[in-house]
């Protein structure tokens, strides 16, 4: 499976181990617009032979979708046209938050904190649905 961390500038990609247990950091994708967006997540999808996608929404404290969530649904709706595969939505409150005091306890520098962020913050959105999942079973 592959998690997505949606920003404005750049998606945090993250991929589970085969058994679908642990999420582990990939890479961090700058965003070239929607259309572009989806052409390199549907071709990073078939390398890596996900059979899913889970895009993080951003919801509000009190779960309502705003600005920011509807505009992570434009690429998710996209995402959705496109791939061969299923793409669901979790919620991705605190994701960064959470991701942020690991890399900081971790003792990462401020700079490096910056370029592992998004990534780091996919594969908390991985992990939790991947043990969401693991829990239903």
């Amino acid at each position: 499976m592959l998690g997505l961390d949606v920003g404005s500038k750049t998606i945090g990609i993250a991929v589970s181990d085969d058994l679908g247990i642990a999420a582990h950091p990939l890479m961090t994708l700058a965003r070239v617009g929607t259309k572009g967006d989806v052409a390199v997540l549907e071709r990073l999808v078939a390398s890596e032979r996900a059979v899913a996608v889970v895009v993080g929404l951003p919801l509000t404290l009190d779960g309502e979708i705003r600005l920011r969530a509807r505009r992570v649904m434009v690429l998710v709706d996209a995402l959705k046209a496109r791939l061969a595969v299923p793409v669901e939505t979790w919620d991705e409150r605190f994701s960064t938050a959470a991701a942020m005091r690991v890399l900081i306890e971790a003792d990462l520098s401020r700079a490096r904190r910056k370029e592992v962020i998004d990534r780091q913050a996919a594969t908390y959105i991985l992990q939790g649905w991947l043990d969401a999942r693991q829990g239903a079973r």
